[in-house]
């Protein structure tokens, strides 16, 4: 089998270099560490500092801020695939009295509860989260801003709400349930809620002078799902590759999907760069390359994984400074610098192991009227209907063991596709959610929906 060198070629590991030196000299970071993951495992490791002769490595910790969002998305679809809960369920099901019980959990994750952005009161992220020791307080009177599911609004309090969800469902810690269930399985040992020596401390750069004052590192209490964690970019670069590739022991690769899915509908602000949300992470468009992942900013600290899972590449990027360097941008180049640099090598083609010689008879060319469509069988032992050229509607399908298959993606996502046979046997047509595919544009031998007028086709004259 054909796979990447492990190392990546000189040239593209001084681009990679380059690009975050930059980035620490015009951000003016006190310090810029960074990661890069190819095939699931980091290849690459850069570091910048204002120090002389102090680089961190990829052990220093620094705060991630909402990348933590992300580790509390991935407990509640624990929660979610053993049963305990659904994602349909209102949050006042299993957690009664909060005042913003009416979300569902999914809402919740895709931030469309609409709950506030933030707590109520005094800066959470610069106080002690002991002035907000109840639900209550991280609340306040007024949870809610917007009706349930119309739109999207960024909220911290909604993945406290989560956090006391996981709390609630596991009779234990929020902290110690992701320790016990998703940090020690996947070897995340330099990741928690408090900084263990090596970190980095937090600085305020001012923006007319290059002189720092330091930020307080509070512990955010109720609100530390939201923002608590401190990590590194060993370990992020090992949470990266798990995104895009799972691992039973904590999330299965199609549950990881379903998280990578929008599920948010987007906020006018990021249509212009194709943003959305689905369940716990960011989706974006960032020069014509889907990326997924989540950015993090809390005073002192600046965090952004960004993942292209077509490429199977992904860019970490921490700061030790509240404002500067814009480090959702600096992530998704580093992975465009690998991604362009070193295109992935597609896997050798094979042809599959196990026939369903009565899937050969659908495949082929089909028409919804007069627009062709092809209908292949994956190697996967999936359906994929597409437009034989251009745009169009397309999806995959997977079985559904009785002869019928559903749709996984687009516009027929959900819908059922099944082959309308003849009292002979012979094939009819294929059924689409009601849409007449045939094997001839409008078959005068098909049932088509209206009827095929008698005279057929004609020129004018």
């Amino acid at each position: 089998m054909t796979t990447f060198h492990e190392e990546l070629l000189p040239g593209t590991r001084r681009a990679l270099l380059h690009r975050i030196a930059v980035a620490q000299a015009e951000g003016r970071s006190p310090s810029l560490v960074a990661a890069v993951v190819r095939d699931g495992r980091a290849v690459w490791h850069g570091a910048r500092t204002s120090v002389d002769g102090h680089g961190p490595d990829e052990n220093v910790q620094y705060r991630i801020g909402s990348i933590t969002k992300t580790f509390t998305a991935v407990l509640v679809m624990r929660l979610r695939d053993e049963g305990a809960l659904d994602l349909e369920d209102p949050l006042e099901k299993h957690l009664p009295g909060t005042g913003a019980g009416e979300a569902t959990i999914a809402q919740l994750l895709a931030h469309t509860g609409g709950l506030a952005a933030e707590s109520p009161g005094p800066w959470w992220e610069r106080t002690p989260g002991s002035s907000r020791p109840d639900l209550a307080d991280v609340l306040g009177d007024r949870p809610v801003l917007h009706p349930a599911g119309r739109r999207f609004h960024y909220s911290n309090p909604g993945y406290s709400l989560l956090g006391a969800l996981v709390e609630e469902l596991r009779g234990a810690s929020w902290d110690e349930v992701l320790r016990r269930e998703v940090l020690e399985p996947l070897g995340l040992d330099r990741t928690g809620t408090r900084p263990r020596h090596p970190h980095a401390g937090g600085w305020a750069v001012h923006p007319w002078a290059d002189v720092l004052l330091p930020e307080p590192a509070e512990d955010f209490g109720r609100m530390a799902a939201a923002g608590q964690l401190w990590s590194t970019t060993g370990d992020l670069a090992r949470f990266a590759a798990f995104l895009a590739h799972g691992d039973d022991r904590v999330l299965c690769a199609r549950t990881l999907r379903e998280m990578r899915t929008p599920a948010a509908p987007a906020d006018p602000a990021d249509l212009a760069d194709g943003g959305s949300y689905g369940l716990g992470l960011r989706i974006e468009n960032q020069g014509g390359r889907v990326l997924v992942g989540h950015s993090g900013s809390v005073p002192g600290f600046l965090a952004s994984l960004a993942l292209s899972v077509s490429d199977d590449v992904a860019a970490v990027v921490l700061a030790n400074c509240t404002s500067g360097p814009m480090v959702t941008q600096v992530a998704g180049d580093l992975v465009g610098i690998v991604a362009e640099a070193e295109p992935r090598i597609p896997e050798p083609w094979r042809p599959s192991p196990h026939v369903d010689r009565s899937l050969l008879d659908l495949t082929g060319p089909w028409y919804w009227g007069t627009s062709p469509y092809a209908l292949r069988v994956t190697a996967d032992g999936l359906l994929s209907l597409a437009p034989l050229s251009g745009g169009g509607r397309r999806s995959r399908f997977r079985t559904n063991g009785d002869g019928t298959w559903t749709g996984l993606e687009g516009y027929f996502a959900g819908e059922i596709l099944q082959a309308v046979r003849r009292p002979d046997g012979t094939m009819d047509h294929l059924d689409l959610g009601s849409f007449v595919f045939t094997r001839q544009p409008y078959d005068e031998g098909a049932a088509v929906p209206g009827g095929v007028d008698a005279e057929g086709w004609r020129g004018i004259g």
